[in-house]
């Protein structure tokens, strides 16, 4: 449980009361009880009207809010404000400004614009954090600390150079080791003294997102989400040392590219995240954030800090949710491991680039609103359910490596191919698991793999240290292992493994990758079968690229179809122990990756949750040995799941269900297994 003072999914959102007078902030109390709201998210953006110059600290409005709000049975989700400095910082200590990629140095506008690195931010954020713990350590009403908010950006500046040569001097202790890590012999790079590297940008190693210095570039990603990091925990270590019971988390942003959340999930009494899919992100893309979120701390429950009630308003085209979408991509949330549906905003600010934000409270001002409507529905749910759902657990048999410095060593690439997204080829086989309803956990590298069955790792171009040998560990004892094209080329400083692709992973594959070609947009390669393996048989398409490899000791279960390379392995396994270790040379396509994984799945024993139609989807959630079912139509009209003689009770009527179940168009409905009496 996040917070024992609120024992129940928490429900609510962001909230600025500063934009608005007493009159409607009696108005917004009557409508949080209307529509079940229990939280709020105060305090994001005030640290201009806190702090008006160096010493002076103002609370009294702040005061007043989480006093009305706790009055009013709604607890405070207590931002620090750090997210936005005020302009007067910025005016006389221009070191908090940061300098972009094109070494401009900027003005004050917009958020996130302080340097993580500058001596006067860090200062200014640790003392506020300080008041703030201080002040409100003993008010009812705290329910957990948010620092910051949606943290990102990269920094350029003087201050940022000189800590980053710190950072090295740290990382490698040497300057003959940075030359070593970056391969500075080439082009004639080799530094003789710290103080001659410059942060990589478009006045030195980089254009947009290419570089001529690997190496150098992906330390400084490291280095700068290293910094941001820092920031974080300097305001945490001052919230702890005052009120050591009470959470701290900052709010994620999914798969969101510059920082590695691996590394700040460590320091997260909570993992909390920002959900804003498109009307056509594919709901197994969404359900994968969501999954990667629960498994930034080994499957422990997240929040859903912020999504919006209808629309968003930074998107090229920003549709409407419809009738029920909301309520369904709440529950996708709480079905994959949330134990909070939160909401950007509770109500819409009347001016400024987020006036058009979808809100709880719309412009009007009133209840009677289908959006209303709906989050008040879905408040009332939430009461019904109670704590039956708080801290139930997602177990899984199959799981998907993600790894972020490996994203930024993909896409900082020189080569093969501009096609190549990390995310999307994690996704391809994230989503031919999810049409089938199999539990997958997203993990990253560190995590163990003794609980797994199957172990996806896809595009894993850089091998951290160790992880071939736990990969190998794992087939050994049984375990299915499957990776793919351009994986095992380098080590964590992006140089390449000699000797043969797959690297440090050739041994526990039985295979040598001799060239990778590179196919254009539209074009594409066959991947032809070596008779009917299970679920695949015939032929199917690959793109992107193509390995070339040869055998050493593994079988080629499919050959290519097309070209120069035509009946060279595409697809092969390797017995290792008493498991398999799979290697696919090409990105197929859907039909293909549906058939593997099928076959993958039933070998080892891996069982959907239920056998559903396209478009409904099965999650399992299970706390005191009880599953939790919830049964999710994405589909726009009414679809049915077989049941078969199961009993289960539905948790919002308290119904018992068996045998065929309808679900209706964009509905839900979740189902607990065994009689109803934990069902407030």
């Amino acid at each position: 449980m996040i917070n024992e003072k609120l024992p129940k999914i928490w429900y609510g959102g962001d909230y600025n009361p500063e934009q608005w007078d007493a009159e409607t902030w009696a108005e917004d109390n009557r409508m949080f009880k209307l529509a079940g709201i229990d939280v709020a998210t105060v305090n994001v953006f005030s640290w201009a009207l806190i702090q008006p110059d160096e010493e002076t600290y103002d609370f009294a409005a702040l005061d007043a809010t989480m006093d009305r709000l706790y009055k009013d049975g709604v607890y405070a989700c207590l931002a620090t404000s750090t997210g936005a400095h005020p302009a007067w910082m910025a005016k006389r200590y221009p070191d908090v400004l940061r300098v972009d990629k094109q070494g401009r140095k900027r003005k004050f506008g917009g958020r996130h614009n302080s340097c993580p690195n500058s001596p006067t931010f860090r200062k200014y954020a640790a003392r506020l954090a300080a008041k703030l713990a201080e002040r409100y350590k003993d008010h009812p009403g705290l329910l957990i600390w948010h620092v910051s908010n949606e943290y990102g950006g990269y920094c350029y500046c003087d201050n940022c150079a000189a800590a980053f040569r710190v950072w090295l001097k740290r990382r490698y202790g040497s300057l003959d080791a940075v030359n070593r890590a970056w391969n500075t012999r080439f082009w004639g790079h080799t530094f003789y003294d710290f103080d001659e590297i410059v942060p990589p940008n478009e006045l030195s190693e980089e254009w947009g997102n290419r570089t001529n210095f690997q190496g150098i570039s992906l330390d400084y990603r490291r280095f700068q989400s290293d910094s941001l990091l820092e920031c974080y925990k300097i305001e945490y270590d001052e919230l702890k040392k005052v009120t050591p019971d009470v959470p701290v988390t900052t709010n994620l942003m999914g798969f969101y590219p510059e920082l590695d959340y691996f590394a700040w999930a460590k320091h997260m009494d909570v993992v909390s995240w920002d959900n804003y899919p498109s009307i056509d992100t594919p709901a197994s893309f969404t359900a994968m954030t969501h999954d990667l979120m629960r498994g930034l701390k080994s499957g422990q429950p997240f929040m859903l800090m912020e999504q919006t009630p209808s629309q968003q308003n930074w998107q090229p085209y920003n549709a409407l949710k419809r009738p029920g979408v909301m309520r369904l991509w709440s529950y996708q949330a709480v079905a994959r491991g949330a134990d909070t549906v939160m909401f950007f905003q509770l109500r819409r600010s009347i001016g400024a680039c987020e006036k058009y934000h979808g809100a709880v409270i719309e412009h009007v001002g009133h209840e009677h609103t289908r959006v209303f409507r709906e989050c008040a529905e879905l408040g009332r749910e939430l009461g019904v359910l109670g704590d039956s759902i708080l801290d139930a657990r997602v177990e899984s048999k199959a799981a998907i490596v993600y790894d972020w410095e490996n994203r930024w060593a993909v896409d900082l690439s020189s080569g093969p191919s501009v096609a190549l997204n990390y995310v999307d080829e994690v996704h391809k086989y994230y989503d031919a698991l999810f049409r089938m309803n199999v539990q997958t956990d997203m993990i990253g590298v560190e995590e163990s793999l003794e609980k797994y069955d199957l172990v996806i790792a896809p595009v894993m171009y850089m091998l951290k240290p160790g992880f071939a040998a736990k990969v190998e560990a794992f087939v050994k004892r049984g375990g299915t292992f499957v990776t793919t094209f351009f994986s095992g080329i380098v080590n964590e400083s992006d140089l390449v493994t000699c000797g043969g692709y797959p690297g440090e992973l050739r041994k526990v594959l039985g295979i040598w990758a001799e060239e990778i070609d590179a196919l254009l947009p539209g074009q594409t390669n066959k991947i032809v079968m070596n008779g009917t393996v299970g679920a695949l048989s015939g032929q199917y398409d690959g793109s992107i690229l193509c390995d070339l490899i040869h055998l050493e000791g593994a079988e080629a279960i499919a050959t290519y179809g097309e070209d120069f390379y035509k009946g060279m392995p595409a697809v092969t396994v390797n017995k290792y122990g008493e498991g398999e270790a799979w290697y696919v040379a090409t990105s197929p396509d859907k039909a293909f990756m549906q058939g593997f994984l099928k076959n993958l799945c039933d070998k080892a024993g891996i069982r959907p949750i239920l056998d559903t139609p396209e478009g409904l989807e099965a999650a399992v959630r299970t706390k005191d040995g009880k599953r939790i079912l919830f049964l999710l139509n994405h589909n726009k009209t009414a679809t049915g799941a077989d049941m078969g003689e199961s009993v289960w009770t539905d948790a919002l009527t308290g119904e018992t269900r068996r045998g065929a179940v309808e679900v209706p168009a964009h509905g839900v409905v979740i189902l607990m297994e065994g009689d109803a009496s934990h069902v407030q």
